[in-house]
């Protein structure tokens, strides 16, 4: 192999074998924030829903997001 710098590879024809393909990383959601539990954020979104809905004010949904947050 002479004439071949030191961080050329061969193929993997030409050394005879096929290399693997590469296994891409599972795909993870983002983690909750510190402290905010599942049922916290599930809570969240079915306030949400309501408000988006027009069940609960603005002002309604800010003091049961603060309630689910430990704000109040």
């Amino acid at each position: 192999m002479a004439g071949k710098k030191m961080g050329d590879r061969n193929s993997g024809a030409e050394a005879g074998y096929d290399e693997p393909a590469a296994t891409p990383a599972p795909v993870q959601s983002a983690p909750a924030p510190s402290g905010i539990s599942d049922d916290s954020i599930a809570r969240l979104k079915q306030l949400a829903e309501l408000r988006d809905q027009g069940v609960l004010t603005d002002e309604e949904f800010n003091a049961e997001k603060q309630k689910v947050l430990g704000g109040a």
